[in-house]
């Protein structure tokens, strides 16, 4: 599928969602606006269908592209006009009386200029439309097949298959490692097969690491083949394929030209049934094309093989559903290996780089990412150039435009293209948006989901919400290896993604084809832009090219993202534009309150984020976006929401920090998140409209003072109590999944009585010290779906952390009580906790591990006090915690003398040692003599745990960061 349909496809979608929903609404009743409506709801969906028949174009003619984006832009321009109808025409029937009939009377006189206008433009957008369908006839692309035939290209992964041994760089240990698991027998006397799935982005060397394999084992088997599947897998060719390569190695068979599938897998089957096999099925695209093609292999007792490579990590674990399985993830090659393939490519040598192309070539390898591919493919373009700078400089500035044009990267472009052309549209759609973001940067999942959300790209399906949905596609996204995992929590959940560099080069390339983003400072040239600029991201900007910003019609930008890097005084006036959905301004430091002038102008907006800028307060116009749905602004100087704040009623997502509630949130009841405000104990009205928000998901709330300084007054007030708790009774019926409560003093003993709970809780969390006088009576295992806990206590009894391992979806837990602890963690509790922390509060804490208790943990932070578990010899029990990857312990001397706090630290040490995962193993408080000894612990598997040691620094942290902002989950 080409990028322009991709793009197409992305702004006609909303555009037919929106019409179905005038039609549906009040203004589908208006006296000659539904017949409108109607026609050119029905003559678009006509040019959606056909979008989606070009769909399955391989290579469209450039009349087909012609053609496209012309009903791109005739998307995009209707949709505008219709939000101005909109706007102008003003909501109708929400109040009664004399005002509302006043209103009814003068409002067509006030907006009679501006209704005139928007006819005239429906007449223009009805000619446009008449144009697009007879310019479709004319090019008679009813004619055009639904998909293209030819001269096959040729197979992009053959270098892979016949690479010279010689030639390659980095494959040797996972090749060594994997042949000796491929010929191992194991402990199971029945010699069962075994299936290797080999995982990652395109152009990574699985297909040349599966073959190998094969080389080095393939002597151990009486059969072997080496089959290519294909996106589109003819299965009767496959089979075709394997038997042709088998019946060469000692069987026969006849003609095969007529055999349907049935017979070819049957007849594949029979010469298999007593053989040790090996055999390769390389790239395979599908689950449901791997369920047929294993049919065909029998599940023998001869210690027979298959090996299976695929992009697409759900296939993957497909494939490997046997307990002697196994699928392997593969990696990018190392700055080392990355460099001696590179060099050894051009000049016969990983080492004769000279000095002047040291730097430039460096650059280029970070382009490459350790994507032998993509290294293979550019050093083929440089060895045939002067190793001069200038040239190199060129070739790195023009990687992206040379992917498509360049015949040494031919091949580069077509691996990536595939995984792009494998895409469902609306994946597409939420692909190409990634190229508003420069290389290397990390974009978190919740900000790319509501943009996306914002921009229309997504639909409820099957029940589940736009949020849920989205959330999918960045799974999915992921799932394909187009976009790479940042920062996987404790839950699983990915935080973030980064896009590969090269990945990013074609997305872009694609981007720009399709008129689908627009980027300044990266390379773009505005001179060259082709029609309206839609989307727009400024990642860098000067004078020279804001004059030329200037020169360019931005009244139809829908999208605005400014990076960091920029300087914001350099930008257009925002009034200018007036057709934005999304501005993004995230972590702009020199955003001043005057570049907000102009806000209230933009009355389409529905996504707005100052988080990280220097902004003082929220213009006073904000309360002016009546389709504002996510308003970011956390690690800012605002402080207070401005007046009539309330009466932004499709708010969905509203994040701050340190803001002051204001009264009158009670009719903002789309608000599934709020986060970061400060409720004065005075203000029960505030506490009371809590209740009233009954779509929140998602509440992080400060109850202190307003003036933390100066102003004395206690959150002790009893009305204050009975607002905050009645609140929380009504949500308790609700959607309510996570809870975060911060405050400076007295407890939060009185929600005891909290009834009903939310039974969707999933997160609760406080952060003062002594949060809890004792262990809160509704923490039950009756909580079936809290994942994450953190709580403060005055005081803790065993029986306390019995009831706590008893919750069965517990996954980590902050537990930190103040008092002296000494408590068994028992056999079958804390079933699926993964992170247990009880922090550095705890007072002469000795808390132990029996076996079987809290099998899946993997992170461990603990006090260990030397003078109580004296008498018990030091035990830990932490030998017996089998998933555990990493514990950091606090060791109390208080009461203890040196040569016991060393010998505790001993003991620690030796029960680590008997843990079969070689954990890392750090201590807080030993002696300056034990440090040496510290750092040999710590990285006792510092050979096979560097991915643990980053994803515990990832998902970890400190306290503060483990259990604050940032890592609460709406979904």
């Amino acid at each position: 599928m080409t990028p322009v349909v991709s793009a197409a496809l992305g702004a006609l979608g909303p555009l037919l969602v929106k019409l179905s929903g005038l039609l549906a609404g009040e203004y589908g009743r208006l006296k000659g606006v539904r017949r409108e409506i109607r026609s050119l709801e029905s003559e678009l969906t006509t040019m959606h269908a056909a979008l989606e028949e070009y769909t399955k174009l391989e290579d469209p003619s450039g009349q087909v592209k012609a053609w496209i984006s012309l009903v791109r832009e005739l998307a995009y321009d209707t949709e505008d006009i219709f939000d101005k109808f909109i706007h102008h025409l003003g909501k109708r029937g929400h109040r009664g009386g004399f005002k509302e009939f006043l209103r009814k009377i003068t409002l067509p006189l006030k907006t009679l200029g501006a209704r005139c206008e928007i006819a005239d433009q429906i007449d223009d957008l009805k000619d446009r439309i008449k144009q697009v369908k007879d310019l479709k006839d004319s090019y008679k692309l009813n004619d055009v097949p639904s998909s293209t035939t030819g001269h096959l290209a040729l197979d992009p992964r053959l270098h892979a298959v016949f690479a010279e041994e010689a030639h390659l760089v980095g494959v040797d240990g996972p090749r060594d490692d994997l042949a000796k698991w491929m010929v191992e027998e194991g402990s199971n006397s029945s010699k069962p097969r075994k299936v290797l799935s080999i995982v990652g982005f395109g152009g990574l060397g699985k297909t040349t690491l599966a073959n190998e394999i094969y080389r080095k084992i393939q002597g151990q088997f009486d059969c072997k083949a080496f089959v290519s599947v294909s996106q589109k897998p003819d299965i009767k060719k496959i089979m075709k394929d394997v038997i042709s390569q088998v019946s060469c190695q000692g069987g026969s068979t006849n003609d095969t030209s007529d055999w349907d599938e049935i017979k070819s897998i049957s007849k594949l089957r029979e010469l298999l049934q007593n053989k040790r096999y090996l055999i390769i099925i390389d790239d395979i695209w599908s689950a449901q094309a791997w369920k047929t093609i294993k049919c065909a292999f029998p599940e023998n007792s001869c210690s027979s093989r298959i090996i299976v490579t695929t992009r697409i990590i759900d296939v993957a674990k497909s494939c490997c559903l046997g307990g002697d399985d196994q699928m392997y993830e593969l990696k990018s090659l190392s700055d080392l290996h990355s460099r001696i393939l590179f060099f050894t490519r051009i000049f016969g040598s990983g080492k004769n780089c000279p000095d002047m192309l040291e730097e430039v070539s460096n650059n280029i390898l970070k382009k490459c990412g350790g994507l032998p591919l993509a290294i293979i493919s550019i050093a083929g373009l440089l060895a045939n150039r002067p190793a001069i700078k200038e040239e190199w400089e060129k070739v790195k500035r023009s990687i992206g435009s040379a992917l498509e044009k360049t015949k040494s990267l031919e091949g580069m472009s077509s691996i990536l293209s595939l995984s792009y052309n494998d895409l469902a549209p609306n994946l597409k759609t939420c692909l190409l948006y990634l190229s508003l973001f420069p290389e290397d940067h990390v974009i978190e999942r919740t900000r790319l989901v509501r943009l996306w959300i914002a921009e229309g790209f997504i639909s409820e399906e099957r029940g589940q919400s736009k949020q849920e949905a989205a959330e999918n596609y960045f799974y999915e996204l992921i799932n394909k290896s187009m976009v790479q995992p940042v920062d996987i929590g404790f839950d699983g959940k990915v935080r973030a993604c980064r896009v590969h560099d090269m990945m990013l080069e074609l997305i872009i390339s694609k981007s720009v084809e399709g008129n689908f983003t627009t980027v300044v400072g990266g390379g773009q040239n505005l001179e060259n832009q082709q029609g309206y600029i839609r989307r727009l991201s400024i990642q860098y900007i000067d004078k020279e090219l804001a004059s030329a910003l200037v020169n360019v019609d931005i009244s139809h930008v829908r999208t605005l993202i400014v990076m960091p890097s920029c300087c914001i005084k350099h930008l257009p006036a925002l009034d200018q534009f007036e057709a934005l959905r999304v501005l993004d301004f995230e972590g702009c430091k020199d955003l001043k309150d005057s570049d907000m002038n102009g806000m209230d102008k933009l009355f389409q907006l529905k996504y707005l984020n100052f988080r990280g800028t220097d902004i003082s307060k929220l213009p006073s116009g904000i309360v002016m976006l009546g389709n504002l749905e996510t308003l970011v602004s956390g690690y800012t100087g605002v402080h207070e929401l401005p007046a009539g704040f309330g009466r932004l009623t499709k708010l969905q997502h509203l994040e701050g920090r340190g803001w002051i509630l204001p009264d009158g949130i009670g009719d903002m009841k789309n608000l599934q998140l709020m986060s970061g405000f400060v409720i004065a104990s005075s203000k029960t009205d505030v506490l009371e409209d809590l209740g009233n928000l009954t779509s929140l998901k998602e509440l992080k709330v400060d109850l202190r003072p307003a003036n933390r300084i100066f102003d004395k007054v206690s959150c002790e007030d009893k009305r204050c109590e009975e607002a905050f708790l009645s609140s929380l009774c009504k949500l308790g019926t609700c959607k309510l999944r996570s809870l975060d409560i911060s405050l400076s003093c007295a407890s939060l003993d009185f929600l005891d009585s909290w009834s009903p709970l939310p039974s969707s809780l999933q997160r609760f969390s406080t952060d003062y010290k002594y949060s809890f006088t004792k262990f809160p009576k509704w923490i039950t295992p009756a909580l079936t779906n809290l994942a994450d806990l953190c709580i403060c206590l005055t005081e803790m009894t065993e029986d306390d952390l019995v009831t706590l391992g008893q919750v069965p979806s517990l996954l980590r837990l902050f537990l930190w009580p103040s008092n002296k602890l000494v408590a068994t963690v028992q056999r079958n509790s804390f079933l699926n906790l993964k992170v247990l922390d009880f922090g550095f509060k705890t007072e002469r804490a000795y808390v132990t591990f029996v076996k079987g208790s809290a099998p899946k943990l993997e992170e461990l932070t603990i006090t260990f006090s030397v003078s109580a578990a004296k008498a018990n010899g030091f035990y830990s029990g932490i030998e017996h915690l089998s998933s555990l990857k990493e514990a950091k312990i606090y060791l109390d001397d208080e009461d203890a003398t040196p040569s016991e706090c060393k010998a505790a630290a001993a003991e620690i040490r030796k029960e680590a040692g008997a843990n079969p995962n070689h954990l890392a193993l750090t201590f807080e408080g030993e002696s300056d003599s034990e440090g040496e000894d510290n750092e040999e612990t710590s990285g006792s598997d510092e050979e096979g745990g560097s991915d643990t040691d980053e994803d515990n620094e990832e998902t970890s942290g400190s306290d503060e960061k483990s259990k604050g902002e940032g890592d609460t989950d709406e979904s």
